[in-house]
């Protein structure tokens, strides 16, 4: 039996990826598989792929597939998946090699055990290029340690915590029981991937462990703010997805939805203030838009967001009031350490 399979989505990533595979491969062992999905690349990324898969048959799987966006790549390896267990690490990022170890120690005792855990929780770090100081998200005082819980016991959690994909793996029937398929061709869909198995996750547990190392600071990254905003009409769309899935489909009562309209504020603080950012007359109109959206969809939730904090930051009224939210913003940013 596979205990995890890890999917590592590739696009031109012929000069980094090797530092991925790598760490999972030193980490991981024959309980682990590692689908590298070249996600119709133009430069050696599928030799790359190639050459791994000769030099460590039956652990490494070179997937070949035209260009379809990151979403795809993550669906075709949710298919081809035979793990326990299902986790994503993109091809710039990579993983601390003991944690990894650990990971899958613990991924095997739960399956062992027939635990049957939904998600598994562990820390991630922001390795920004150029900043010596590494800043970690853990959530050692919002989550039970060591042992199976569910979503009575997660605690509040602060504005710059929540589960990332890089902080989850998820158990891969959850995910073929909820049908996850990721948009095409659009950017920001890890977090739907984040997202939407959320309301059937019934058991989690948390390995307390620094293990993702999210890359940050290359040029042309995705996650680069003059990139986001360029593409804001994509992370908009992500944006209504979510909130559309919650409105529709989570009930106020439904033990996830404290977390699920927490996650939410801060992707529609981040569309906000990335609109702010643009400060075009056309940003300006699709941030109400936005917001007008959630209230004509449901609103309660709309009245949620609007009144949690930084629903009230930013939206603060006026050229003044976009003026702080924009210093908010960049006193942020200098703090965590985001792009």
């Amino acid at each position: 039996m596979v205990t995890l399979s890890v999917v590592v989505p590739c696009y031109n990533s012929a000069d980094y990826m090797r530092r991925c595979v790598d760490s999972l491969l030193l980490g991981g062992g024959p309980e682990v598989e590692v689908l590298i999905v070249d996600d119709g690349s133009h430069d050696a990324t599928a030799e790359v792929a190639d050459e791994y898969e000769a030099r460590f048959p039956g652990r490494v799987r070179a997937v070949h597939k035209p260009n379809g966006g990151h979403g795809s790549t993550i669906n075709v390896g949710l298919e081809l998946a035979r793990g326990r267990y299902f986790k994503v690490v993109d091809s710039d990022d990579w993983v601390d090699v003991e944690a990894f170890a650990e990971l899958v120690s613990t991924l095997r005792r739960l399956g062992a055990a027939d635990e049957r855990v939904d998600m598994v929780l562990s820390n991630f770090v922001y390795e920004k290029e150029g900043r010596g100081t590494k800043r970690a998200v853990r959530f050692r005082r919002a989550l039970p340690r060591g042992r199976v819980f569910g979503w009575d016991e997660v605690r509040r959690l602060r504005k710059t915590q929540y589960f990332l994909m890089h902080s989850i793996v998820y158990r891969t029937g959850l995910l073929r029981e909820v049908e996850l398929r990721l948009p095409e061709h659009t950017f920001y869909v890890d977090n739907i991937f984040a997202y939407m198995p959320l309301a059937s996750v019934q058991r989690m547990y948390y390995l307390d462990v620094d293990l993702y190392r999210y890359s940050i600071g290359r040029a042309g990254q995705s996650v680069a703010e003059q990139v986001m905003i360029g593409r804001l009409d994509q992370q908009l769309r992500v944006n209504r997805m979510m909130m559309e899935h919650v409105a529709r489909t989570v009930p106020p009562g439904h033990p996830a939805y404290r977390y699920m309209t927490h996650y939410l504020e801060i992707v529609c603080a981040v569309s906000s203030t990335l609109l702010l950012r643009s400060g075009t007359d056309a940003a300006l109109a699709a941030k109400e838009a936005l917001w007008r959206g959630i209230r004509v969809e449901d609103a309660p939730l709309h009245r949620r967001l609007r009144r949690s904090a930084l629903g009230q930051i930013t939206n603060l009224p006026g050229r003044h009031g976009r003026r702080v939210t924009l210093a908010a913003y960049r006193a942020a940013q200098w703090r965590v350490g985001f792009n």
